[in-house]
């Protein structure tokens, strides 16, 4: 049927439930224990029928269920707690991070993805989770912080699996309307509506708004009637696999993203662009500034970038977007005017040094030229993107490459079990999770009872055991498998038996096989007769990544062998839902990514505060986490060349890690006692992800290091009509007509060696500065351990002084080198502008001896 009109009923909640609706219009619930069970206790059944989505939800509940429960005194008195803490913790006033943003001030979080509940289809995966973790720790802490994505209908796939194990991929229709969501309108009540330019006329949007605690969601739709069908489809899936389709989703993203916050009257004091795929923003955010301020693109290039912030959340080069120049042109005419400049300038922005005036924009090098804060999502990972992304700045030593890291945290709130909830309650008061961090609340983690712990877990392992032959019985009637196979899936895995969980996306650097590289051993240790291991795999691979999709299937025909198949199983269509359940009730979290590619891994941190200890080869987080009392590594943090043998090498590691460490410690138990030194672990394991990985350490790493610094910024270059960020926009004009004649003669010392420890000498360097002058650059020896000859280990740069003006540009440097330890070093002269970080960072404003 065609052309008929559509309404939508709500239930009619008595006035003494009223707080029920507005509860379910903000996903805040959805951290909060109380409030989850407030709607679970209305229909235990239903609320799970539902997929926990409140809204939902409630148009499934009989009038008559309502009536009863506004004359249900306990129901009601569990209510209004859960109302005092709603209000408490999201209608109370924001911080404004010490008055540095005003009225309609913000940080505009941008991101491709947001993971906030399984109900809300708008993500993929963990860079998903992190960004909606992001949020809610901003609520928490009351940071002047807003979000902007799209608005998926059909968000990431679901998945299943076939008779041999293949994945299947199937995109249902999400329904906006049981979606805590609203269309944003302007004062008179009219929908607000933003448009970009496209390759086939313009792209409209609308905006929705989604609360998530006191942070609003801004997401952008162009699912609308004023678009064609092609247009409508820009948000329809989360990275969609044409080229087209994603461009014209980043460009809706960063510019549309941007236009939305100023026809809301939001200013974007600060930018925060969550992986590239947002970078278009800042080509807008530059042209708004430009208009708004009343300069130059010159000075807007010294206003944007040093309040933009950038967060790259993979080593892998092809989680990376390109874009080819003819795709790119119609969406960068429109802004050759706006910004006054040419379609080639703005393409260099986004390409390596010395590229051809053709190649491919990329978003992630646009994203670091557009911001002065960049960073990684762990510390190896940091050091791995300075290295990958070093040929930005040719000139620069790799480890100062602009590119530092905040490694990334876990909402804690969201992914504890009711039980260890509980126990937190008990032990560390009922505001524990918003004083997680202080030392006195980790200390007293070590005052649980074992037996109380234990007891906890144990609920937790039940409840996951339940729920996988849960999962495997609807996955085995979909396929039509027949009665006895369907019976005895409901008796597979054992809830006394050492449970080992792996789930995460199957990507072929994560090594889902590492497991299977000796089968026979496997096999082995799942059928111990005395110390059986059992193992739960969950995870999607890609629609278009059939070496990830044929590692499931290797999975799958394992789990079948009769052997096995009561001992290791593969759970279908990982979601967050599943994910709680796995993370709180497994005994040992596995990961055996191939090292330097695991960004960070968070899943391990929310296993790990729920005393799920860790197994993992020494890549991304578990880097900085691991200690022999917390959990296990596999192998030493080496790195290979040949994949083969690393698999060979590090899947013997595996088995002998869990044969002679793991699989004791588990059954260690004296006289029937409980496993002391595994609750030791547990309580270590717990501190660990308290202390060093919450979300809330997160968002104070990237308060104090990158938005305070970067809306301080704001302020200072934008005072007296931006007269600061036209002195530097100056300033740099001067230095790159000047740089070129900048000529540095070889050092020398003004003493032979060798020398001893503690001993100091003299080194000089004769320096042509042209028409620059001394203060306006900065003149340093450079030295340090040799690694090779051309090559330092560890180095150190002294800052050197004009000891003679030999005029006519031309000076004698010098200074002081203090030899502080032994060995052989090597030192030379380099020539930097005077300024701040980002001034140093210009690539072409560095000169060598």
């Amino acid at each position: 049927m065609k052309n008929f009109q559509t309404f939508q009923v709500y239930p009619n909640i008595p006035e003494e439930l009223a707080f029920l609706e507005l509860l379910s219009r903000n996903v805040w619930w959805c951290w909060n224990k109380d409030a989850i069970e407030i709607f679970r206790r209305i229909d235990p059944r239903l609320w799970a029928d539902s997929g926990r989505n409140p809204i939902a939800f409630f148009t499934r509940i009989p009038q008559s269920r309502f009536e009863q429960l506004a004359k249900d005194d306990g129901f009601l008195a569990q209510l209004k707690r859960v109302k005092e803490n709603y209000e408490g913790r999201v209608r109370d006033p924001i911080n404004s991070s010490g008055s540095l943003f005003g009225p309609g001030e913000t940080i505009a979080y941008l991101s491709m993805e947001f993971g906030i509940h399984e109900s809300l289809p708008l993500f993929a995966g963990g860079l998903g989770v992190l960004a909606g973790d992001h949020l809610k720790a901003a609520s928490n802490l009351g940071l002047p912080l807003i979000g902007v994505g799209l608005m998926y209908r059909q968000g990431y796939f679901r998945q299943f699996l076939n008779h041999e194990g293949w994945q299947q991929e199937a995109y249902p229709e999400t329904d906006v309307y049981n979606l805590p969501v609203e269309r944003v309108r302007d004062h008179a009540g009219n929908e607000l509506h933003i448009s970009v330019g496209g390759p086939n006329g313009r792209i409209h949007a609308i905006i929705w708004k989604l609360m998530v605690g006191r942070v609003p969601l801004y997401l952008l739709d162009t699912n609308i009637l004023e678009n064609p069908p092609e247009y409508r489809e820009i948000t329809s899936k989360l990275y969609a696999g044409d080229p087209k389709i994603r461009l014209a989703q980043e460009v809706v993203l960063g510019i549309g993203g941007m236009r939305a916050l100023a026809l809301m009257g939001i200013t974007a004091k600060v930018l925060h662009m969550n992986e590239g795929h947002s970078a278009f923003a800042s080509m807008e955010r530059l042209a708004h500034t430009i208009s708004n301020h009343g300069v130059d693109l010159a000075a807007a290039l010294e206003i944007v970038p040093r309040t933009t912030v950038f967060t790259t959340h993979t080593p892998v080069a092809a989680g990376h977007d390109e874009f080819a120049v003819e795709l790119l042109r119609p969406y960068l005419k429109p802004l050759e005017e706006r910004l006054g400049t040419t379609e080639k300038e703005i393409l260099s922005w986004g390409q390596p040094v010395g590229a051809a005036a053709d190649a491919p924009l990329s978003m992630f090098i646009l994203a670091l030229r557009m911001a002065a804060h960049c960073n990684g999502v762990s510390r190896l990972h940091g050091s791995v993107a300075r290295r990958m992304w070093s040929h930005v700045w040719p000139e620069r030593p790799v480890d100062e490459v602009p590119i530092s890291h905040v490694t990334n945290g876990i909402h804690i709130s969201s992914f504890i079990s009711q039980e260890f909830a509980f126990l937190f309650d008990r032990y560390l008061g009922p505001d524990w999770y918003m004083a997680s961090r202080k030392p006195e609340n980790i200390k007293r983690l070590d005052d649980i009872y074992d037996e109380e712990l234990w007891r906890a877990h144990e609920m937790n392992h039940s409840r996951l055991v339940r729920t996988c032959r849960e999962h495997l019985f609807k996955q085995y009637e979909r396929r039509n498998a027949p009665r006895t196979v369907l019976q005895a899936v409901e008796s597979v895995l054992d809830p006394d038996v050492l449970t080992i969980a792996f789930a995460r996306r199957f990507a072929t650097y994560k090594r889902a096989n590492l497991l299977l590289q000796d089968p026979g051993r496997l096999e082995s240790i799942i059928n111990h007769p005395k110390r059986p291991v059992q193992f739960v795999f969950a995870g999607k691979a890609h629609p278009r990544d059939n070496e990830g999709k044929e590692l499931i299937r290797q999975l799958f025909q394992f789990a079948s062998k009769p052997e096995v198949r009561d001992r290791i199983v593969f759970l279908e269509d990982y979601d967050m839902h599943l994910a709680r359940h796995l993370l709180q009730g497994a005994d040992v979290w596995l990961n055996t990514p191939r090292r330097p590619f695991e960004a960070c891994g968070t899943s391990g941190m929310k296993a790990a505060i729920n005393g799920v200890l860790n197994l993992s080869t020494l890549d991304g987080w578990w880097c900085e986490g691991y200690s022999p009392t917390r959990g296990w590594r596999i192998g030493n943090g080496e790195e290979y060349d040949d994949y083969a043998y690393q698999d060979a090498v590090e899947s013997q590691a595996l088995y002998n890690v869990l044969e002679n460490e793991v699989i004791p410690c588990f059954y260690d138990r004296r006289n029937g006692d409980l496993p002391q030194a595994w609750l030791q672990k547990m309580k270590a394991s717990m501190k660990m992800a308290m202390e060093m990985f919450c979300s809330f350490r997160m968002l104070a790493d990237y308060e104090g290091h990158y938005y305070r610094p970067a809306a301080q910024h704001a302020d200072a270059l934008l005072a007296r009509k931006a007269a600061e960020a036209k002195k530097l926009a100056a300033q740099v004009k001067r230095l790159r007509s000047l740089w070129q004649t900048i000529r540095i003669k070889p050092p020398f010392k003004k003493s032979r060696g060798p020398y001893r420890v503690g001993e100091s000498f003299e080194v000089n360097s004769e320096l042509t500065l042209g028409e620059l002058q001394p203060d306006e650059v900065d003149v340093e020896l450079y030295y340090g351990n040799l690694k090779s000859l051309e090559e330092f280990a560890a180095s150190t740069a002294e800052p050197m002084a004009v000891l003679e003006d030999n005029q006519n540009g031309n000076y004698l440097y010098g200074c002081t080198l203090v030899c502080q330890g032994s060995g052989r070093f090597g030192f030379t002269v380099r020539v930097t502008p005077r300024g701040d970080a980002r001034l140093k960072s210009i690539p072409e404003l560095l000169t060598w001896a």
